[in-house]
């Protein structure tokens, strides 16, 4: 991953503050959105958001294909 550690330890932090629960759910919704076409990115991207994260930072260096990268594996590591 093209990510500094510093930056994947703070996104997964402060993704880890919105309760698994709430994600879940939020995931049981989308699958009734007709309009996404991949669940799994739009939660991924969606839980970003939720968390008040944004890409200033990070796209100073990474463009959205590594940030997706740190994403999924946050998820994975988080057991969604």
């Amino acid at each position: 991953m093209k990510i500094k550690p510093e930056h994947y330890n703070h996104v997964k932090q402060e993704m880890a503050k919105i309760p698994i629960e709430t994600v879940r759910q939020h995931k049981e919704n989308l699958k009734l959105d007709l309009r996404v076409k991949d669940l799994d990115m739009r939660l991924r991207w969606d839980w970003f958001r939720a968390a008040g994260l944004h890409c200033d930072v990070l796209y100073k260096y990474l463009d959205d294909t590594h940030i997706d990268t740190a994403l999924k594996k946050i998820v994975k590591e988080l057991e969604v």
